[in-house]
């Protein structure tokens, strides 16, 4: 299986990737490719989410197999069980002969659903039960059908304000994020915006260029459409180029003509004194708020402002906003409970090992679980039936973890898995708080989904 790319075509084979949130994303995206759980992809208009699904499919054990796309929200609703799940002939008016659904088609493979916020509910508990691995039956068949496939899903849609809501089933949720991808924005990876403006710049065929007034003022827009407008914008630029640089002056109308919302006043405004007050804390949330879309590059977020960055700078100092602002920590996707158990953090450190016929061994860990943890360097064999007393540091930790396990396999490498038995309170704590420090690391959420109030 080959590592993801990140550089390359983005409607082909790799990610253009400059900005080190997408770097830290691209890496989520290969360890889920790893597992064999349900993905579900989430993110606005435009941000890519089926080249993402692409990706997990193209760099998963399924990768020789059938990947299969349909986006729910355009087919008619009628449509959308005979193409999921196929018909036999004469189910209805106009099925002439039987037709295989898209689970069948995906068999061992992958099956993307797109839109997966648009399904009925009468469609949701039938993919519920696919989901679950039980048979099912074509329209108007008496045959049980069984189909091996990894679903991937996306939407642009809250599907927690959605089950709230009761449009869509809470149990199907669950089912469908065991691994949650949360696709940034462009305007959360501003560096993004100028390697792909000179991307799809770098597709046409008159040899053109932007001047760094052009990429600033890109840089400086927050792309509600994200990628997909930017390449449209880029196109249009194309098109209409005058020479071979392209102008900030020629950059579209809609990008250039940004206003503020801050309610702010200018420097020689005369108000009353509780008013001042007020529009000072307006302007000071704007300048939070443009600074926090700009990832805390205080350029882009005084273009935004329609300030300078010398005036950005005194308000900053002036309004006690740090200077060197930086955005906290996004989550860009989350873990079911299941998947938070199993989390493996790569670790090496050294890992002292007693057998039970009192053979002390050094080796080094690989990796840890809550569960247990991978070995290396072994120059003993284990055997099956032995039982461990293991000691070894955390990396951020002076404090030795002293623990039992048992072995769960091993190979003629050195190499073996052991599981942890008997764990005291305080050891399972400790492991608990370092996995959840690489999770976050990672930029994975570790905070439980909230979903106990949400409506059956």
């Amino acid at each position: 299986m080959t590592a993801l790319t990140t550089t390359g075509d983005p409607i082909g084979d790799g990610f253009i990737v400059a900005s080190e949130v997408m770097h830290k994303f691209m890496g989520m995206v290969e360890r889920v490719a790893r597992h064999v759980g349900t993905v579900l992809i989430v993110g606005e208009t435009g941000t890519g989410k089926e080249r993402v699904a692409h990706a997990v499919h193209k760099h998963s054990l399924r990768c020789g197999k059938p990947f299969v796309d349909i986006n729910c929200a355009a087919l008619p609703e009628n449509l959308v069980e005979s193409e999921l799940f196929g018909y036999e002939k004469g189910a209805f008016s106009g099925a002439d002969s039987e037709k295989p659904g898209l689970f069948e088609l995906a068999h061992l493979g992958t099956i993307f659903l797109d839109e997966i916020g648009e399904l009925d509910l009468k469609v949701q508990v039938k993919l519920l039960r696919v989901l679950d691995r039980a048979p099912y039956y074509r329209l108007g068949g008496h045959r049980k059908i069984t189909a091996d496939v990894r679903v991937i899903a996306a939407t642009n849609r809250d599907l927690k304000e959605e089950v709230r809501a009761g449009r869509f089933r809470k149990d199907l949720y669950h089912r469908l994020s065991q691994f949650e991808l949360c696709v940034p924005p462009l305007r959360q990876r501003p560096e993004d915006i100028v390697a792909l403006a000179e991307h799809f710049l770098g597709q046409g065929e008159i040899d053109l260029t932007f001047s760094p007034e052009a990429l600033r003022v890109l840089q400086s827009y927050s792309w509600p459409g994200n990628v997909r407008e930017l390449q449209n914008v880029v196109g249009r630029m194309m098109v209409f180029a005058a020479g071979p640089q392209i102008q900030a002056g020629e950059v579209p109308p809609e990008i250039t003509d940004i206003q503020t919302n801050d309610g702010g006043t200018g420097e020689d405004s005369e108000c009353a004194p509780q008013l001042a007050t007020l529009l000072v804390q307006q302007e000071a949330r704007a300048i939070k708020k443009a600074l926090d879309a700009a990832g805390g590059h205080r350029g882009q977020a005084a273009a935004q402002l329609g300030i300078s960055r010398r005036t950005l700078s005194r308000k900053l100092l002036a309004y006690a906003l740090p200077a060197r602002y930086t955005l906290p920590a996004v989550a860009l996707g989350s873990l079911s409970k299941d998947e938070r158990h199993q989390f493996r953090g790569e670790i090496a450190t050294l890992a002292s090992i007693v057998t039970g016929q009192g053979q002390e061994l050094t080796c080094t860990t690989s990796n840890l679980s809550e569960r247990g943890m991978g070995l290396e360097g072994l120059t003993t064999v284990l055997g099956p039936e032995c039982e461990l007393q293991v000691r070894f540091r955390l990396p951020d930790s002076d404090t030795p973890l002293e623990l039992v396990a048992r072995l769960a396999w091993e190979d003629q490498h050195g190499r073996a898995g052991i599981a942890f038995i008997n764990l005291s309170l305080g050891s399972r704590q400790e492991i608990r708080r370092w996995l959840h420090r690489r999770m976050a690391d990672e930029g994975w959420s570790v905070q439980p989904k909230p979903m106990e109030s949400f409506a059956e």
